[in-house]
């Protein structure tokens, strides 16, 4: 194998490996929100409007 064609290689591997690692991502803070959302949290918004009207 040449070298351009193994560099033409890696860039591509170093593609799919970027795709396959955000997939993972989002699908970990899906699962942390629903997490959060099952055990009653409230969301970031709703805290904040909560704690300033207190009047």
């Amino acid at each position: 194998m040449g070298p351009e064609i193994h560099f033409q290689v890696m860039i591509s591997r170093n593609a799919e490996l970027r795709e396959e690692a955000a997939a993972h991502r989002r699908a970990r803070e899906v699962q942390a929100a629903r997490k959060v959302r099952s055990e009653g949290g409230l969301r970031r918004g709703l805290r904040f409007f909560g704690k300033t009207s207190a009047a």
